[in-house]
């Protein structure tokens, strides 16, 4: 399966393409300029492209730009992306004195990529650091995921289960995804007070669903 991360040369994104070449997947990393991208793909032992040539012939489109990027970013590569499902992973935050917050927002950055492209968006992976992704043993937590469309879906939550030693988990329908954007911000609040660098894990949940 071939995964392309747009915007993967930033530390997200290259912990991620890091992870999951570890986990047995073709992944290419994209950027703006092609030349950074097969730079810092290399330094990984993985392929880099323009962000427009890296989403063409992948089976899932990861968008790792910035948050206040990512819809641009998507509307201005539609006709690359296609129908192929698309995980967001960008959470819009809010820098203060007191801490961090979510933005005011009304609808979460997935679903406002999901308005400008053709293809199912996902939301997922926002509470995966790159700092765990990047170690050498994969993260000790759970991956929350929603999203609207059940093949994209799966395809997401099988790579999310395949990249920790935790379990990916159905967090329901896109709009959730507000819910789980914000979560950024309690961790990283968490990470400044403890200095630590947490995850989630969510007790009495099954492996499997309920049929």
């Amino acid at each position: 399966m071939k995964v392309a991360i747009v915007g993967g040369t930033g530390s997200f994104g290259l912990a991620l393409a890091k992870r999951l070449a570890g986990a047995g997947y073709d992944v290419v990393v994209g950027s703006r300029d092609a030349a950074r991208a097969a730079e810092a793909a290399a330094a990984h032992g993985v392929e880099g492209a323009a962000n427009a040539d890296a989403c063409r012939g992948a089976d899932l489109v990861v968008l790792a730009t910035q948050a206040d990027a990512a819809v641009e970013t998507a509307r201005a590569l539609r006709e690359a992306i296609g129908v192929t499902p698309v995980l967001s992973v960008a959470a819009e935050l809010t820098f203060g004195a007191e801490g961090v917050v979510p933005t005011p927002e009304a609808t979460s950055v997935a679903a406002r990529i999901q308005e400008v492209v053709d293809a199912p968006v996902i939301a997922g992976l926002h509470s995966l650091a790159a700092r765990n992704l990047g170690r050498e043993d994969p993260p000790e937590e759970d991956a929350l995921v929603c999203g609207d469309d059940p093949e994209a879906k799966a395809i997401v939550l099988e790579l999310a289960e395949r990249i920790t030693s935790g379990r990916a988990i159905d967090c329901g329908p896109l709009p959730s995804a507000r819910a789980l954007e914000g979560l950024t911000a309690v961790i990283v609040n968490v990470n400044k007070r403890y200095k630590a660098h947490a995850g989630v894990r969510l007790t009495g949940v099954p492996r499997e669903p309920e049929p």
